[in-house]
């Protein structure tokens, strides 16, 4: 979950250790499922206490419009209510949740109900949160702080449950403690800003002791800017564009030297020219799924199942990229 909090020194978890019980987490959680029934609930007996793991969780219009679409493919996960009859307590989901409660058309979201308590509800959120490729080094690291905090467990507890290193996690909460809760949340989730970035800022406004108010309302008054033009000028700027921007004037006010160098990327491994991969369908193979430069396609053979397919052609690609939309996200 914590991949890229820091640059150096995050090895990878022997056989046997966190990454396994995370995913023992993840696996208990489903296996703790009632009948493994999934429950059309009414999204206002859901309650979402959760330690919050993203900076602009209400983003969700795409994923709200592909529900309303497409239909919810994918059930999000609940806990009965510890004291209150027919109310829940959300584990993972939260996105699709907030998608149903913005939707005019969609009333009750699909879910699957567990038993678990309060700490298996935690350590099946990590589990689905590592999952994710899209939470920004800033979120990560407001995450893993909140985690301490809130008494889930030490620095060292906290590492071995993320499968990150300890200095990993101690690095990543240094720089948000340095920066302060109030600015990160001003600026926003800044994809695409890593840690070196966050790290310079945090330093320029210690050293120099920057009034964190003054950088505050420079974050606000650009994203203010932002939304009075997208109101002018019937723009449709990405939430994150104006949050990088915000960390971009934030950045400059703080003054920071120069910008730290960064690191090469790596070039991508060479892809085959042609992969072919058999599909099987009750033990019998049923055509082939061949990659190329080009991209994917699927190759059946004739008969009554490919006729099928190929009536079917544009619903089942609509279903695949809705369940692509709802992959993870929470």
């Amino acid at each position: 979950m914590l991949d890229g909090l820091a640059a150096a020194g995050h090895a990878p978890p022997a056989p046997g250790s966190s990454m396994m019980s995370t995913n023992r987490a993840l696996r208990s959680a489903r296996d703790a499922v009632d009948s493994h029934q999934v429950w059309e609930l009414d999204p206002d007996t859901i309650e979402d206490g959760r330690i919050a793991d993203r900076l602009d969780p209400d983003d969700v219009v795409d994923l709200r419009d592909a529900i309303e679409t497409n239909g919810q493919t994918v059930p999000i996960l609940v806990r009965r209510h510890p004291t209150t009859p027919d109310r829940y307590l959300l584990v993972y989901g939260r996105r699709r949740l907030q998608a149903i409660r913005n939707s005019a058309k969609v009333t009750t979201v699909r879910a699957l109900i567990a038993s678990m308590g309060d700490d298996d509800a935690v350590k099946a959120q990590i589990s689905e949160n590592m999952a994710r490729r899209d939470l920004s080094f800033i979120e990560r690291a407001l995450f893993a702080q909140e985690l301490v905090e809130t008494g889930f467990g030490n620095q060292t507890q906290v590492a071995e449950v993320l499968t990150v290193t300890k200095s990993s996690v101690s690095m990543a909460i240094a720089i948000a403690e340095m920066i302060g809760r109030d600015l990160i949340r001003a600026i926003g989730p800044a994809h695409g800003i890593g840690r070196p970035r966050w790290e310079a800022l945090g330093k320029a406004i210690e050293e120099r002791q920057i009034n964190r108010d003054r950088l505050i309302e420079v974050a606000e008054s650009l994203r203010s800017e932002a939304e009075v033009a997208m109101v002018i000028d019937d723009a449709s700027a990405e939430p994150n564009e104006v949050s990088v921007r915000a960390f971009e004037a934030v950045f400059e006010a703080a003054g920071v030297p120069e910008r730290p160098a960064r690191k090469p990327a790596k070039a991508p491994p060479a892809r085959p020219r042609k992969l072919s991969v058999n599909l099987t369908v009750d033990g019998r193979t049923a055509g082939q799924l061949v990659r190329t430069a080009k991209g994917v396609s699927f190759e059946l053979g004739k008969g009554p199942f490919a006729d099928w397919v190929e009536a079917q052609g544009q619903p089942l690609i609509e279903e695949l990229h809705a369940r692509w939309l709802q992959r993870g996200e929470d």
